[in-house]
């Protein structure tokens, strides 16, 4: 009997951590804000699942920053900001998407590099 519950109990832990690590994966893509909190909450347990998404997000918020940035050249930054903006919502749903799905897929485009640049995250 005690071999049973042992095994539910390790079953019960190993869903709970699950848990843990794919809310903290979605806390990532939540703002600026839900990122520092997901980066806090992370910073102990160096859950891989979560790190992950936090590095995707971490190379998403970067790249919104640069897009801001380009934005403030006039006219060619203007289209440049507009046209990135709607890439970077499209990266942005699809990188939230596979973080609920529980999915360690990159986001698209710079996802892959996102993985190179911030690996140290």
């Amino acid at each position: 009997m005690k071999n049973s519950e042992t095994k539910i109990d390790t079953a019960q832990t190993a869903a709970t951590t699950d848990e843990n690590d794919k809310t903290i994966a979605i806390l990532a893509y939540i703002t600026v804000i839900g990122l520092v909190v997901a980066f806090v909450m992370n910073n102990e347990k160096k859950q891989e699942f979560a790190r992950y998404h936090i590095r995707q997000s971490v190379g998403l918020c970067i790249t919104g920053l640069c897009l801001g940035i380009i934005g403030l050249i006039p006219i060619l930054g203007w289209l440049i900001n507009i046209l990135g903006v709607f890439v970077l919502l499209y990266m942005w749903v699809m990188a939230l998407m596979n973080a609920l799905n529980g999915k360690e897929s990159p986001a698209p485009i710079l996802g892959k590099k996102y993985e190179v640049w911030f690996k140290g995250v």
